[in-house]
């Protein structure tokens, strides 16, 4: 892997994030982010508790520094059911032990950049998260303003399923933030409101169907009168009109 900030190849290798990694994981934290972690947060991620985490060094890095983080994902397993996307993920209700999997973190150091890095990160959550027979699906929180980060999601099939009003609070400062999705193991959203209106409206619409099918076919029963005409002794036939009622809808799709 080359990229021009760095002045060797880089030959990037993932591995679980250990005790030792503490120190740099929370510098990079600080670097990277603007939100603080509290200390617990680093310790039940280095010892694994309640959290799983990958680690990317760069094996080729000069200066004793090969087993050092360039690149870091922690995320924890959450019941779906007790979950903030549980209204948005269709689920068996009678299995309780369905589960989902929140990314926490994920980072890249400056200069690693661009090397797909990120990408390789996200796949291991992903990999992990369809490994769990009970998982449904990934799901995580964006700043709005990490445009880099939205692409990311999006190249990687993640779906946006919600923005929130002021999710984060920086510096006494509100700012939004975007939901991700990226279903795993059969997992799907449930049917939005159009898709519901549009199986009332096909049901309705096969309904008339069938009542219209029935009075054609009673009307074919029906011996046709042909009334004479005294001044011409010709014969008239009577016609009937009848009327189609149809109904449209637009296609739809779960959001």
């Amino acid at each position: 892997m080359v990229n021009p900030k760095l002045s060797h190849r880089a030959s990037i290798c993932y591995r679980p994030i250990e005790p030792s990694d503490r120190e740099i994981l929370e510098q990079i934290h600080c670097d990277l982010f603007p939100i603080r972690y509290e200390s617990e947060f680093f310790q039940n991620v280095v010892n694994g508790q309640d959290i799983v985490s990958w680690a990317a060094v760069d094996r080729n890095r000069p200066n004793g520094r090969s087993d050092e983080l360039v690149g870091f994902v922690t995320a924890r397993i959450v019941l779906a059911k007790e979950s903030e996307i549980g209204d948005m993920l269709r689920y068996d209700p009678s299995k309780p032990d369905q589960t989902l999997v929140y990314i926490l973190t994920l980072g890249v150091v400056d200069g690693y950049r661009n090397l797909g890095i990120a990408s390789s990160l996200i796949q291991k959550v992903i990999k992990y998260a369809s490994s769990i027979q009970t998982c449904r699906a990934v799901y995580l929180h964006v700043i709005s303003y990490n445009d880099p980060a939205i692409r990311l999601y999006k190249k990687m099939s993640f779906q946006c399923l919600r923005r929130l009003q002021g999710f984060y609070l920086i510096g006494g400062q509100q700012y939004d933030s975007y939901l991700f999705v990226y279903y795993v193991n059969g997992g799907r959203s449930p049917c939005s409101p159009l898709e519901l209106v549009t199986i009332m409206v096909s049901y309705m619409r096969s309904g008339l169907k069938t009542v219209a099918a029935k009075l054609y076919k009673n009307e074919d029963r029906k011996v046709p009168k042909w009334p004479k005409c005294k001044e011409s002794h010709s014969l008239i036939s009577t016609t009937q009109h009848r009327r189609s009622l149809t109904a449209e809808c637009n296609g739809c799709e779960c959001v």
